[in-house]
């Protein structure tokens, strides 16, 4: 048994715990249903988690006390979701009991593990049982009672373990909503991946590659016996303060935020505080905060959207896509920010995926485009660089995406020399028909008017998959069908695209349109393309069927009628 263990051990066991949840981050995102069924709690625990393993990648610490402190500050900031907050809690009181320690043995492991789970539930408004809580609870108890009899680092770890896997098999049980899904707690499953991997690098064992992401069938959540009405407050908000002064009362912002909201936890250190909360109005938590300190960082995502894809076999929508766009245009964009001095009286700004769309919106006068749409939302600082680098006194933003309007209206008090006007467009039809009927000599109003209009006059319909077994809507879904949406809401589902095509080339909305634009997505060949245009030129013969080359991610066609 190993006794203890020294400051670079505790730096390996970090990286090798990262390593072991981010081989089992999709197994335990099947199993997340509380607080919300959104599908992100493995993911969200991997990335925080990784921001500590990096931090001790990148660094050499003399004691473990030192190790633990940079771990705990790493997870702080990187923390995501309600999951990683309670896991930076958990290390931040870890950190604290062996702050002075050179190494750490069994004892002192046994005391780190308890002092995490008092700052946890200090944190944390309104415990539940059956939680991650309950999970490192039960654990640090063991760890504690081993202790008395075995000092040895490794062999109060593994007890600790032990614990709590009898504990996670137990939180179905004591949690309502996870008995109705039939699984065992995320969250916990999530904090003892993380432990077993440390115990594993003190072992010798090698670290796990990115295997292991196929959840066991049955240890997945029955998502649809969580209804999206369930969830009271939508928006999962997450942010970073730093602190006015070192000395802060957190207590009236503690009450102010359990008035807005719940699923409250607040983590702090010497410098800083972060926080997260699921509130209906994300904006009066963040403007509350700033009483207290400076606003570094701030992440929000819509747990109803989240719930609803998840329920329908969709990808999930997270904050993960919107940060691998953000690095695509990074390394896109030119070294510095684009500032462009008026030249004309109207400039346009269009978001859509897809070099096909791209070259549509261009063609139709497009100043600048912005990558992203259905998964990949940009942020608000994305739209704003294309905006500025529009040269116009007025700038025109599409989003093309109901999830991307409110980040495009928040660009609009931000530019201080252009007026922006940002028109509500769903879909990337919608936007194309707005360009359409654009006059760059019109007057302001009867130009907004005119591509309101046009916008409003475009039904769109999607093909896009299924990615696992689902009911929605009365609809039974099945691993990979394909799934006909008609303005957002799904028309039908079928195993033959051919048929799910016929299908919708003979529904109402087409049957009387005049004009029919076939968008196909990266993932169609040029033969699966021309047929669809066959299909839908035998249903709708008296239709102008245009078929375009997209190459949209996601959507395997897109199709308009007006």
């Amino acid at each position: 048994m190993v006794q203890y263990i020294d400051a670079a051990v505790f730096q390996r066991t970090i990286i090798h715990a990262h390593a072991a949840i981010n081989s089992q981050k999709q197994a335990i995102n099947d199993l997340n249903v509380f607080p919300v069924p959104d599908g992100d709690t493995g993911t969200n625990m991997t990335l925080t988690i990784g921001a500590a393993a990096a931090e001790m990648r990148k660094k050499h610490y003399d004691t473990v006390g030192q190790a633990a402190a940079g771990t705990a500050s790493a997870l702080l900031r990187g923390a995501r979701g309600n999951s990683g907050v309670i896991l930076s809690l958990l290390f931040r009181g870890f950190s604290k009991a062996i702050k002075e320690k050179e190494t750490m043995d069994g004892r002192d492991l046994a005391i780190a593990l308890d002092f995490g789970v008092s700052a946890a539930y200090k944190a944390v408004m309104k415990p539940a049982e059956g939680t991650i809580l309950t999970v490192s609870r039960l654990a640090a108890a063991r760890a504690a009672g081993h202790a008395r009899d075995d000092s040895s680092f490794e062999g109060v770890l593994e007890a600790a373990i032990q614990e709590g896997q009898e504990a996670l098999s137990h939180t179905i049980d004591q949690n309502p909503v996870l008995k109705k899904a039939g699984v065992v707690d995320a969250g916990g499953k999530g904090f003892l991946a993380i432990l077993q991997g440390m115990l594993d690098e003190v072992r010798g064992l090698p670290m796990p590659e990115d295997a292991g992401e196929e959840a066991v069938p049955n240890d997945k959540a029955d998502f649809e016996a969580v209804s999206v009405e369930d969830i009271t407050f939508a928006f999962d908000t997450v942010f970073i303060v730093r602190k006015a002064k070192a000395e802060v009362d957190l207590a009236p912002f503690r009450t102010y935020l359990e008035s807005i909201g719940d699923s409250l936890v607040i983590g702090e250190d010497d410098e800083a505080f972060k926080v997260h909360v699921h509130t209906n109005t994300p904006g009066s938590a963040l403007s509350e905060a700033q009483k207290y300190g400076t606003l570094e960082l701030a992440k929000i995502e819509n747990m109803r959207t989240q719930a609803e894809d998840l329920a329908a076999g969709k990808h999930v929508q997270s904050t993960d896509d919107l940060e691998a766009i953000e690095k695509e245009l990074a390394q896109a964009a030119p070294a510095g920010p684009i500032h462009a001095a008026p030249e004309k009286k109207f400039g346009y700004v269009a978001v859509c995926a897809g070099a096909g769309l791209e070259a549509v919106f261009q063609d139709l006068g497009v100043d600048s485009l912005v990558g992203g749409g259905q998964t990949m939302n940009p942020s608000t600082q994305d739209i704003l660089k294309a905006i500025d680098a529009t040269p116009a006194e007025i700038v025109y933003v599409l989003p093309n995406n109901k999830n991307i309007i409110m980040a495009a209206e928040q660009t609009i008090p931000l530019c201080e020399d252009k007026k922006v006007i940002v028109l509500p467009t769903k879909t990337v039809p919608q936007g194309i028909s707005a360009m359409l009927c654009a006059d760059p000599d019109a007057e302001e109003e009867d130009n907004t008017a005119a591509m309101t209009d046009g916008s409003s006059l475009v039904r769109t319909s999607e093909i896009t998959y299924a990615a696992r077994d689902s009911d929605f809507d009365g609809f039974a879904i099945h691993q990979g069908d394909y799934l006909a949406l008609v303005e957002h809401q799904l028309f039908g589902t079928d195993q033959d695209l051919d048929a799910i095509l016929d299908r919708l080339a003979h529904s109402e909305g087409h049957q009387s349109a005049e004009f029919i634009s076939i968008f196909y997505g990266e993932d169609v060949t040029k033969e699966q393309a021309q047929r669809a245009e066959e299909i839908f030129a035998a249903a709708c013969p008296d239709a102008e069927i245009t078929l375009l080359d997209g190459g949209q991610p996601v959507y395997y066609f897109m199709i308009s009628s007006e």
